[in-house]
C-alpha cells in the first residue's frame, strides 16, 4: 500500500508539477522536458514522460442566426448563440536523453476530445543529432513549418482563433510528412537565434483520410528567435510552400479579360487531366516586444502572398481530390496584432486586424457583374478583433473578444451589402 501511494504521488507530481512550461510554439521542443535531472533513481521510469493539456469552454453570440463563421465553425440555422467546448486537449511527450542530458529522441501524441468527437492532433517521432546538438529529423503527423500565427499554440494565442486565411489555406495546421530541422540546442552557441525547417508533406492535412495523389508539398521556414536589445525583443521569419494537387477535370480556369471585363477564362483540354494545379505561398513575419513597468507592449505583422487552386465556390485546401473544374487564383492576406498590458501582466488589451483576398485580380464591383463567372469564393474579407484578457494565474485565463467581420460589397445576390456576421466570444481556459 505504501509503495502504491508513493507511485501515485510520483505520477501526480510529474503530470501536474511542471504546468507552467507547456509548449508555446507547435514545432518547438518543450523546455520542461529538461528539468528532471535531480529526481531520485526510483523516478526514472516516469522521468521521461510529461503530460500537458488545456481546456477551452466558451459562450458565443452572433449578430444573426445561421452565421457562417471562422470563430469555431458555423452557427445552426436557427441559433445566434451557443455554448461549446472549443478545445480539450491532452498531450503526451516521451523524451530519451543522451548522457550529456540533451535530447536523443522524442515521441509526441496529442488528442482533442470535444462534443464534436475525438481527434488525433499530433503523432510523431523526432530524432536528434547528438554530437553537435544542431539537427533533428521529424516524421509523422505534426505542425507545418509555415508562418508565425499558424505555429503559435492555441493555448498561448491571445485571440480565440487563427485568422480566416490561416484556416482556409492551412486547415488544422498539421499534416503527415517528414522534416529536417537545424536548431542549436546548446544555448551557449552563437547561432542560438537561428532555426531552419524544411519538409515534405502530403498536402491535405487532417481534412483528408489519405493522400489522394502522389504529389507532395515542400514547406520551409527560416526563423530568427527573439534577439534582446535592452528592453526590446525582435524576432521574425520567412516561409515558403511549393506544392499543388492533381487535376481530375479537363477544364482549368485562369483569370483573364473578355468583352464583359475581368473573368475566368476556360482552358479545356483532355491533356489537362493529370497536371498539377500549383499551390504556391510566400510568407514573412516580424514581432517586436517592448518590456516596461506594466509588463509589455507587443506588435506583430505577417503577410502571405501566392497562388491557390480551388473550385468555383471555394478556395479551401481540399481534403479529397476535386473532380470539378479547377480555378486558379492569386491571393494575398495579412495579420496584425497589438498587445498591451494594463497596470500589470495579468491584464491585457488586444487589437487584431486581418484580411484575406482570395482573388487579387478583381475588385468588389467586378464580382457578380453580368457576363462574368466570379463567385462568392472571390470576395475579400477583413476582420477587426477587439479583446481583453485577464490571467488569474499561469494556468487560468479569461478572454472577452469581439470580431467585426466585413466583406466586399459586390453585385452577387446576398452580398450587395455587408453581412451581419460579427461574433462575440467569452472563453475560459485552463492549462495544466
Amino acid at each position: 500500500m505504501k509503495n502504491t501511494l508513493r507511485t501515485f504521488s510520483v505520477v501526480s507530481l510529474i503530470i501536474f508539477g511542471f504546468n507552467s512550461y507547456s509548449q508555446r510554439y507547435l514545432s518547438d521542443l518543450d523546455s520542461s522536458l529538461f528539468i528532471r535531472d535531480t529526481m531520485r533513481p526510483f523516478l526514472k521510469r516516469f522521468g521521461n514522460l510529461q503530460v500537458t493539456g488545456y481546456m477551452q469552454p466558451q459562450f458565443q453570440v452572433a449578430q444573426s442566426k445561421g452565421v457562417r463563421s471562422y470563430e469555431g465553425g458555423d452557427f445552426s440555422a436557427f441559433s445566434n448563440n451557443r455554448f461549446m467546448l472549443r478545445r480539450a486537449r491532452v498531450k503526451f511527450d516521451y523524451l530519451l536523453r543522451s548522457d550529456d542530458h540533451f535530447p536523443n529522441a522524442l515521441f509526441t501524441f496529442q488528442i482533442d476530445a470535444t462534443e464534436r468527437g475525438v481527434n488525433v492532433r499530433d503523432m510523431f517521432v523526432r530524432l536528434y543529432e547528438t554530437k553537435g546538438h544542431n539537427f533533428s529529423f521529424t516524421g509523422g503527423l505534426f505542425a507545418r513549418p509555415f508562418g508565425f500565427e499558424v505555429n503559435l499554440s492555441s493555448a498561448y494565442r491571445e485571440t480565440p482563433e487563427r485568422g480566416r486565411m490561416s484556416q482556409i489555406l492551412m486547415p488544422t495546421e498539421r499534416d503527415l510528412g517528414v522534416m529536417v530541422s537545424y536548431e542549436a540546442l546548446d544555448k551557449s552557441k552563437k547561432n542560438k537565434h537561428i532555426k531552419f525547417d524544411a519538409g515534405l508533406f502530403n498536402g491535405q492535412g487532417l481534412s483528408g483520410t489519405t493522400d489522394f495523389d502522389s504529389h507532395k508539398d515542400f514547406i520551409s521556414r527560416l526563423t530568427v528567435k527573439p534577439v534582446q536589445i535592452n528592453q526590446l525583443a525582435l524576432s521574425g521569419g520567412l516561409s515558403i510552400l511549393y506544392g499543388g494537387w492533381r487535376v481530375q477535370n479537363p477544364v482549368i480556369y485562369r483569370m483573364g479579360n473578355d468583352v464583359a471585363g475581368k473573368t475566368f477564362i476556360a482552358d479545356s483540354s483532355a491533356n489537362n487531366i493529370g497536371k498539377i494545379a500549383p499551390r504556391r505561398y510566400q510568407g514573412s513575419d516580424v514581432q517586436l516586444k517592448i518590456n516596461h513597468a506594466w509588463g509589455a507592449t507587443e506588435l506583430r505583422a505577417e503577410y502571405w502572398l501566392g497562388e491557390q487552386p480551388g473550385t468555383a465556390n471555394s478556395t479551401t485546401n481540399p481534403g479529397t481530390i476535386p473532380t470539378t473544374p479547377v480555378y486558379r487564383r492569386k491571393f494575398g492576406g495579412a495579420f496584425f496584432y497589438f498587445l498591451q498590458n494594463i497596470f500589470n501582466t495579468k491584464n491585457q488589451l488586444l487589437v487584431k486586424y486581418d484580411w484575406y483576398d482570395p482573388n487579387r485580380s478583381v475588385s468588389e464591383g467586378e464580382i457578380g457583374k453580368a457576363g462574368t463567372n466570379l463567385t462568392t469564393a472571390d470576395i475579400k474579407y477583413s476582420t477587426l478583433g477587439l479583446g481583453f484578457l485577464h490571467y488569474f494565474n499561469e494556468n487560468i485565463k479569461i478572454v472577452l473578444y469581439y470580431d467585426l467581420v466585413r466583406n466586399e460589397k459586390t453585385q452577387l445576390p446576398g452580398y450587395t451589402t455587408d453581412l451581419k456576421d460579427d461574433i462575440f466570444t467569452c472563453r475560459l481556459q485552463y492549462r495544466f
